[in-house]
């Protein structure tokens, strides 16, 4: 996250409680929108020992398994840099657990917030977010969000702790992108599905409108994401298999040509922050009124007055970036069967769509 935009929480594998020497609670994320979450220095006697085994013996309530799968997530760092869980640690190593979310610093208040739950049983939710919804406090929204909705959900579930992040959430997408999201009821359950958003074998796609029309019409955009080093608010492109950013692969599809812009259906291989927005800019086609990365400007079609206010109706109908997330697949984390859940698109993306099918670009 908060990416596409999904983003993979890899898998706040333990409980984020504070303990152990050193906490860092950084509330701004690096370059690669990672945010530190727990540090250690070695000390200058230390012993060579297995990262695993020194963070076992620093971190309460964290088990050597789920610190070896935050190792082979990229969130346990030796010196600034990912190492796997056998890296040995050196006097005077310094030694980070980052995630792709600030540390929460409060308790999670629970709030009567509809939601629009798809499916439920005894170890997960889906659910169909709407636009606008924050998915995490933190960043000054601190309420009104799935979470605090999702605490009151699950208000007298005695099993289920809204603060223990070794349940809940799974992925996340943005605020101002709708669509389905996975919950996890239990710690197994979070762990099971986790590995699958990172093992990359969900299924995932999306429906954007964008400016312009791609050529080819069906491709895979690759390019490492990371923090805009000019822009802390947005992410940037950089060189595919580069050091720079974090690897990210997206599939496109043309599905309806409308002239000056088009329905593109996309499908994500990996889940990295504002993925589809940032690779669809990187393009050339951003999407229709996404303020943070040019989509709200007019970048196709005529200069006439006529149709820069139609462009306008556009933009305060669909009043968001122009993406939704239709469909999510995943294997259940306790029967094994595969799970295929859809939704619609929503009304202010369709109502904008009508619009510019009746469009007559010759005027």
């Amino acid at each position: 996250m908060s990416v596409d935009e999904e983003i993979f929480d890899p898998d706040d594998l333990w409980p984020d409680d504070g303990a152990g020497c050193g906490v860092c609670s950084q509330q701004e994320p690096d370059a690669n929108g990672m945010y530190e979450h727990f540090r250690f220095v070695a000390d200058k006697g230390q012993q060579l020992l297995r990262v695993d085994k020194f963070l076992v013996s620093h971190m309460q309530k964290a088990s050597r398994n789920r610190i070896q799968q935050a190792a082979e997530a990229g969130c346990i760092l030796a010196n600034g840099k990912p190492v796997k869980s056998n890296y040995r640690v050196k006097p005077d190593d310094v030694i980070s657990v980052v995630m792709d979310r600030p540390r929460y610093e409060f308790e999670i208040v629970a709030e009567d917030i509809p939601l629009n739950i798809v499916y439920e049983d005894a170890d997960l939710l889906v659910v169909n977010k709407p636009a606008g919804m924050v998915v995490h406090p933190g960043h000054g929204n601190y309420n009104g969000t799935l979470v605090n909705a999702l605490a009151w959900h699950f208000r007298n579930n005695p099993d289920y702790d809204v603060n223990d992040p070794r349940m809940g959430l799974v992925h996340r997408i943005d605020k101002d992108t709708s669509g389905l999201l996975v919950v996890a009821k239990t710690p197994d359950a979070k762990t099971h599905l986790g590995k699958q958003f990172f093992n990359k074998t969900t299924k995932r796609e999306y429906v954007a409108v964008v400016w312009g029309v791609p050529v080819p019409a069906q491709g895979t955009i690759r390019g490492n994401i990371a923090r805009d080093p000019k822009d802390r608010l947005r992410m940037a492109v950089f060189p595919d298999g580069g050091e720079v950013g974090k690897h990210a692969v997206t599939h496109y599809e043309v599905i309806e040509n409308l002239g000056y812009v088009s329905v593109v259906k996309c499908v994500l291989e990996t889940g990295r922050t504002h993925q589809i927005r940032v690779h669809m800019m990187h393009t050339g086609h951003p999407l229709l009124n996404d303020a943070r990365y040019g989509g709200d400007e007019i970048l196709r079609g005529n200069t006439s007055a006529k149709y820069r206010q139609f462009v306008r109706n556009c933009f305060e109908i669909c009043s968001r970036q122009a993406l939704h997330a239709r469909t999510l697949g995943f294997v259940h984390p306790r029967t094994g069967e595969e799970m295929f859940f859809s939704c619609p698109v929503p009304d202010d993306m369709t109502a904008m769509m009508e619009r510019w099918r009746r469009l007559d670009i010759r005027q």
